[in-house]
């Protein structure tokens, strides 16, 4: 599968675009739409640099979830979990009990794993609480805005 318009909305909106690095929650250089692969303090990007490095991130993302989840998923359902690992990981992915889980076929417990995923070094971050209920709504087929 691949991510639709609304799974990309959610992430532009949760993950927001900054055009000069900055450090993140934890202290990680970040850039564009939440981009931390060789990003460095100090480094700028244009727009289109940031829709290019999102677009060709998420065909990465997609490819986590269509490799670890081995049950069907709606469009919202993988939308949802496409947003989960771009904020997340792979690592996080494959560990998760969110995943297995759903690999269970246990769909109606995935929103409650999504919605534990909350912080970040070890604090509860009232935006990661956000994007977690907008993540488990859409997994659910709800509207998250």
């Amino acid at each position: 599968m691949n991510i639709s318009k609304e799974g990309i909305d959610l992430i532009k909106h949760f993950e927001g675009c900054r055009l000069e690095a900055y450090e993140d929650a934890v202290g990680v250089p970040t850039i564009a739409y939440g981009r931390i692969k060789d990003v460095k303090m100090g480094d700028s990007c244009t727009q289109a640099q940031a829709e290019a490095w999102l677009d060709e991130e998420l065909h990465e993302y997609e490819g986590y979830i269509n490799d670890a989840v081995t049950v069907a998923l709606t469009q919202n359902q993988f939308d949802s979990l496409v947003s989960w690992v771009y904020n997340l990981g792979p690592s996080n992915l494959k560990s998760s009990t969110m995943l297995k889980v759903l690999n269970k076929e246990q769909y109606a417990d995935v929103p409650e794993q999504i919605q534990r995923w909350n912080k970040a070094g070890g604090k509860v971050l009232e935006g990661l609480t956000k994007r977690r209920n907008a993540e488990a709504l859409l997994f659910e087929g709800k509207a998250w805005t």
